[in-house]
């Protein structure tokens, strides 16, 4: 029915049944014909979705979205491309990525909508499907309607359909909106001659809500590759900003570039490669990233979950 080798379907599924019975029949078809097959679900679908396919499980590669896919950005990279990267060229995969559950917040969402949108720019002439399952009994309505935009292909219990509001452009324009303005932040405008006070400002703001250890690493690094980014691709300098906002630090960096490529941030990197990978070691990094970005201007904001907060399943 589809002549583009990847396939991108949105499961609409109204209760556990319909999520089981089209999630672990995608999964079998793909094991009857020997493909790659990988789910990446919040956990409390994995459970039923592993529960119900039994001994065929362990012939799944099976991930907590929750945890490799908090942050959006980081999906393509880290869990769909790294997938589909190690199978053999030529062979189809399958994957079941659920990247928008009902415990997502509103500041998230932004970012897993753009997310669903570029997986068909990152994945166009790949042999590779990726069913996205949709609540659609849990989920906003405008989320749904959202989904018809961001997936070709729409599926339920019954039917499998075009989707003829496809528009993902769309979607990732109409996401890349000014953010929200801080009540209180810390600030620091840096150029070539102040660049290590970013990672000094950020660390102490970070250590003051309790970050030690690796994460405090982890955050010096990821402001460090953002202020790196505004010295080579945003005017030669920057202005960073922290502060706290609900469950998270959010280290922001501002500058005069635009960002002009979709995708940038979310491509692997083979390490022997030259060339610039600062926002996608930041994708790695953080748990969500938000990005604002025209001709002139551009703000990429990393949130930080802070210790103690964990991911929220719906009631």
């Amino acid at each position: 029915m589809w002549a583009e080798p990847f396939v991108h379907p949105a499961l609409f599924y109204r209760d556990v049944d319909e999520y089981l019975v089209a999630t672990t029949t995608f999964i079998r078809e793909g094991l009857a014909a020997g493909e790659p097959v990988a789910v990446a679900v919040p956990p409390w679908n994995l459970a039923l979705i592993e529960a119900e396919l039994g001994a065929q499980a362990a012939g799944v590669l099976l991930l907590d979205m929750t945890e490799a896919g908090r942050n959006p950005g980081r999906i393509i990279p880290n869990v769909l491309r790294a997938f589909a990267d190690r199978q053999d060229p030529g062979r189809h995969v399958r994957i079941i990525g659920e990247p928008i559950w009902a415990g997502r917040s509103a500041t998230e969402y932004p970012a897993c909508a753009q997310h669903e949108a570029l997986i068909n720019l990152a994945f166009t002439g790949r042999n590779v499907t990726i069913l996205c399952p949709y609540d659609v009994e849990g989920l906003a309505a405008e989320v749904i309607r959202e989904a018809a935009r961001t997936h070709p292909v729409l599926r339920d219990a019954t039917r499998e359909w075009a989707s003829d509001d496809y528009a993902p452009e769309l979607v990732v324009d109409g996401h890349n909106r000014p953010l929200d303005e801080p009540e209180r932040c810390a600030s620091l405008r840096f150029d070539h001659t102040n660049l290590s006070a970013v990672r000094v400002l950020a660390a102490r703001e970070a250590a003051a809500l309790g970050f030690h250890g690796d994460r405090l690493d982890d955050i010096r690094l990821a402001v460090a590759e953002l202020g790196a980014n505004s010295l080579d691709h945003g005017g030669g300098s920057g202005v960073l900003r922290v502060w706290a906002a609900d469950d998270a630090l959010v280290c922001e960096v501002s500058d005069t570039g635009h960002i002009t490529d979709p995708l940038v941030g979310r491509r692997p990197v083979d390490p022997r490669d030259a060339g610039s990978r600062g926002l996608l070691i930041v994708n790695l990094l953080s748990d969500l990233v938000r990005v604002h970005t025209r001709p002139g201007a551009t703000v990429i904001r990393a949130y930080f979950s802070l210790p103690q907060s964990l991911p929220q399943s719906p009631s």
